[in-house]
């Protein structure tokens, strides 16, 4: 028997990982360097390509839910997040380099680990598989090569094959901010565990006549021509900023420009607008735009940007960027446990089944790995409870929602509705389903 993954991708690495455990034999075909995409700069496994944060650790969030229940099952890249951990509040921010170098030297060191350099264009048929005792999961990610991506399409009744816009937010030199005009703090001075903090983010406060200006050049700035596909669909949770500006001049002060939580100790007051900078690497020598995705052309962002006090003089490592990102109908497509329903030994993981976000496509790893190992040995599997975070989600990948299949990042809006008791705030009634979500996941270890 041998198990097959194509795409070494967060989702493909943790799948890997999960396999490898149980011990079963991994050959994982990832295209990267010899073939690359829009959007990855590296060969390197995991490698980060948009934000360098895998959101929030608070146990009270929905994300901070996730990440318990995926270390509680040995997820890899969770454990790659703690080491290679870079200040940034309650998120869990990272270093990139660090984090892949933990990811490749965990799989590559197994003894029943082999990384194949090729592009797959072509997947076996059913009957092949079948004959050959192998098992294969697609991770390939939302920029699945067009080739590939069109054979799966075929998996789907009607060849139905959904998208969206994703962006990418630029990098700045540290060296290169105006530290002058900034001041450190996080969010309502706490840190990941709620104690007082001196503060994890560079903030970049703006007064009123900085910020109109500032929303003015972003709204007559020129912008990369997309290509010529279907409608721009953008997801809600990663809009660039000049789709934001579109909706409204003060929608980027209730969005990644937000000053709430925020004083600045130069003025004693709250700005008018701010905008945070996080950590990229350990060291210190790089930040990135916090919510700051955009399609301007690299020359207009330099000069909007620098429009901002404090970063006149910035050196820009890397410019924002928007790319197509493509993903299955999978409530069409998949069994509960992520297999294909016209290709059983077919699994599908990661961002490419319809979730968003980095954490979540390694949590559709995780368990594709685990159902896959478990269908191959003839054994059952148990998916996690819909009453907890990552069953909430797998179960709005497998079954879907109300009208058209949309990405979705994990939310407490996925798990089963409590009821709001008499005067409880919402913040209450959120730490109270995270509260109930954990009881039920270690419910769910005792009895697997």
């Amino acid at each position: 028997m041998e198990i097959h993954i194509v795409g070494g991708g967060l989702a493909g690495a943790e799948a890997a990982w999960q396999i490898l455990q149980s011990g079963l034999t991994v050959v994982l075909h990832e295209m990267r360097p010899l073939s690359t995409t829009p959007a990855h700069k590296t060969g390197d496994l995991a490698e980060l390509v948009c934000s360098n944060s895998l959101k929030s650790l608070s146990p009270d969030s929905a994300p901070g839910r996730l990440k318990e229940e995926m270390l509680a099952l040995d997820s890899l890249i969770i454990a790659a997040g703690k080491a290679a951990q870079v200040p940034a509040g309650q998120a869990l921010a990272v270093d990139r380099a660090i984090f892949s170098n933990f990811i490749e030297s965990k799989l590559a060191s197994h003894p029943s680990f082999r990384r194949v350099g090729e592009e797959v264009t072509q997947l076996p048929s059913p009957d092949e598989m079948l004959a050959r005792d192998e098992w294969w999961i697609v991770a390939t990610g939302p920029l699945t090569s067009a080739a590939l991506a069109s054979q799966l399409e075929e998996l789907s009744p009607g060849h139905r094959r959904l998208y969206f816009y994703d962006a990418i937010a630029p990098v700045i030199a540290a060296d290169s901010i105006d530290l002058e005009q900034t001041f450190r703090a996080s969010r309502y001075d706490r840190d990941t565990d709620g104690a007082a903090s001196d503060g994890d983010y560079l903030n970049l406060p703006l007064d009123k006549a900085q910020y109109e200006a500032f929303i003015e050049a972003v709204s007559t700035a020129e912008y990369m021509p997309l290509h010529k596909f279907e409608e721009t669909r953008y997801f809600e949770a990663c809009l660039p900023i000049e789709v934001m500006v579109e909706r409204g001049p003060n929608t980027l002060r209730f969005g990644p420009m937000k000053p709430m939580g925020l004083t600045n100790p130069k003025t004693g007051h709250r700005p008018w607008a701010n905008l945070q900078l996080r950590m990229e690497n350990v060291e210190g020598t790089m930040y990135s735009m916090v919510g700051f995705q955009t399609k301007m052309k690299w020359p207009e962002q330099k000069r909007v940007f620098s429009m901002i006090p404090a970063l006149r003089d910035a050196e820009f490592l890397r410019f924002g960027s928007v790319h197509r990102n493509t993903y299955l109908n999978s409530p069409e497509v998949l069994n509960p446990d992520f297999s294909c329903k016209l290709s059983p030994r077919l699994f599908i993981a990661g961002q490419i089944t319809g979730v968003e976000g980095y954490t979540e496509s390694a949590a559709i790893g995780l368990l594709a790995g685990r159902a896959l190992v478990a269908k191959a040995r003839s054994e059952s599997f148990l998916m996690p409870p819909r009453d907890t975070v990552i069953g909430a989600l797998a179960h709005y990948v497998t079954h879907g929602g109300l009208g058209e299949f949309q990405p979705m990042n994990a939310n407490l809006g996925l798990l089963p509705p409590l009821e709001r008791q008499r005067g409880e705030s919402k913040v209450s009634k959120k730490a109270r389903q995270c509260s109930a979500a954990r009881e039920r996941f270690e419910e769910y270890l005792s009895h697997p």
